[in-house]
């Protein structure tokens, strides 16, 4: 039992480069501003308070890094910092909530990398573990820091209590004084303050701790972190040129059988679909697409798995691998563009949809990274990892920025407007971001569809900085021209087809 214990200790003493020194008055400060604001900013509803939230701990994070000796300007390291804060304006941009998560998420992903700073795959995969094992020791690093500081300089925490609860007074004094004498004064702190209430007390102490938690955490990481690239995987048994290549030279045969089809098929437009394969122009679209999403996605294993066990005997078996390889990666790009087009088909009969429009960026993203491999292979792979975790991060920003409920919108409406097919159902459950799209329906179809959205989104009671800017201009377009009251048999039937899945 004890030497399991210390084994697991031992290893994790390994992979952290340091003990951190002790923490600082800045970044105590700084995470103490993270709890505050997390307080309350974060009680109900995602914007801007995401991005205000997040400031502070990244000055906690930068004045451990810097107290460590660690402030260096890595061109990645910068690049990982500022991607993750950019990934926080999609909430403040856009009213959908499933895009914005996966921003979040992806901020998250992108603010370990910058803080552990890792270039092999395995730091990549594993360096989000780090704020993890770094959540209660940043907690113990900081309370230390504290109780050492407290017994140093218990004559200015006094002090500064005082200065607090003075300036706390004459705010509240002279802030109520002047508000209940001007309306607009009243109205504009209203707006501006949080609202309050001694029942929301303990979840708003709950949000104190953990930003503030949170903030230590990336303090202590970012002083001591953990060295997840220590992380090495010995190489395959290199194998012989014959038994390596025949499998992937028969593989990519297929594949150009494949591929020579698909050009002539799919890009042969809707009489040769109906010539070739006897279906529907949709049927066939909805037939292979998944299929080719999975041929993708094992292409990649096998060409990890092959460079494994690559031969490396010299530049002869380099070359090798490199054209055989290569000429796999090429063919999958057209496999890549085969299952894009066959979605474009299946939308352009059924609609889109979050499913169909979430898998063709996956699809997209896929091929990216087979280029970025076709690049590895002639640049070198030193920086692939770090290039694949790049491109993840864009194509979620870019997503997200894209406003997907609202492209949803968008396409449906056009669709409409030629075969004056909607499905009412799906449409009223996108968010704020479809409004301006929805807005050009005709009436009826237009209040039945803004009217139960209308009633979603409520009155306009949240905070400047608990919604979103897509949230503020489906309002803007509802409050000029608000949905008119119809006769519920108008909206009953869509004349959607049911094949239309979601």
């Amino acid at each position: 039992m004890y030497a399991g214990a210390y084994a697991h200790d031992l290893w994790f003493t390994d992979l952290r480069r340091g003990s951190p020194s002790p923490v600082g008055t800045a970044v105590l400060w700084a995470a103490l501003a993270t709890g505050v604001l997390s307080m309350t900013l974060l009680d109900d509803g995602v914007g801007v308070n995401l991005f205000l939230v997040a400031l502070p701990a990244t000055l906690t994070a930068y004045f451990a890094a810097r107290q460590a000796g660690r402030l260096q300007a890595r061109p990645w390291t910068l690049a990982w910092g500022i991607g993750g804060i950019a990934l926080l304006l999609v909430p403040a941009l856009r009213a959908a909530l499933w895009p914005s998560l996966l921003a979040v998420a992806t901020a998250v992903g992108l603010a370990s990398l910058a803080l552990h700073g890792p270039r092999t795959w395995a730091g990549v995969v594993l360096s989000p573990f780090g704020l993890v094992d770094s959540l209660f020791k940043g907690a113990g690093w900081g309370w230390r820091g504290l109780r050492t500081r407290a017994g140093k300089a218990s004559g200015n925490v006094g002090s500064a209590l005082r200065v607090l609860v003075v300036t706390a007074v004459l705010l509240l004094v002279f802030g109520a004084l002047f508000a209940g004498a001007d309306a607009a004064f009243a109205d504009l702190l209203s707006r501006l303050l949080p609202d309050t209430s001694v029942g929301d007390g303990p979840w708003r102490l709950v949000l104190f701790g953990l930003g503030l938690l949170g903030a230590l955490a990336a303090a202590h990481s970012a002083a001591a972190p953990l060295w997840w690239d220590s992380f090495r995987t010995s190489p395959g048994r290199a194998r012989g040129r014959g038994e390596w290549a025949l499998p992937l030279l028969l593989l990519c045969v297929l594949f150009a059988a494949f591929n020579a089809i698909q050009l002539a098929v799919l890009f042969g437009g809707y009489r040769a679909v109906l010539d070739k394969t006897g279906q529907t122009y949709s049927a066939y679209a909805r037939q292979g697409f998944w299929q080719l999403l999975v041929a993708t996605l094992l292409t990649l294993l096998v060409i990890v798995l092959a460079l494994r066990w690559a031969p490396r005997g010299g530049p002869g078996d380099r070359n090798l691998v490199r054209g055989v390889l290569g000429t796999l990666c090429a063919l999958t790009l057209i496999v890549v563009a085969s299952a894009v087009r066959r979605m474009d088909m299946y939308v352009e009969a059924y609609g889109l949809t979050r499913l169909r429009i979430s898998v063709v960026a996956v699809e997209l993203w896929l091929g990216l990274v087979i280029l970025l491999i076709m690049a590895a292979g002639v640049r070198g792979a030193r920086r692939l990892p770090r290039a694949v975790a790049a491109s993840a991060a864009a194509v979620v920003l870019a997503f997200g920025l894209a406003s997907p409920d609202g492209l949803i919108a968008e396409n449906n409406v056009r669709r409409y407007e030629k075969t004056h097919k909607l499905d009412l159902d799906y449409a009223r459950g996108l968010s704020a971001d479809a409004v301006p799209a929805l807005d050009r329906l005709e009436e009826p179809m237009r209040s039945c569809v803004l009217g139960p959205l209308a009633e979603g989104l409520g009155p306009a009671t949240a905070s400047w900085y608990e919604i979103s800017w897509g949230e503020v201009h489906a309002r803007q377009i509802l409050k000029e021209r608000p949905p008119v009251t119809t006769d519920p048999g108008t909206c009953g039937s869509s004349g959607e087809s049911l094949e239309y899945d979601r």
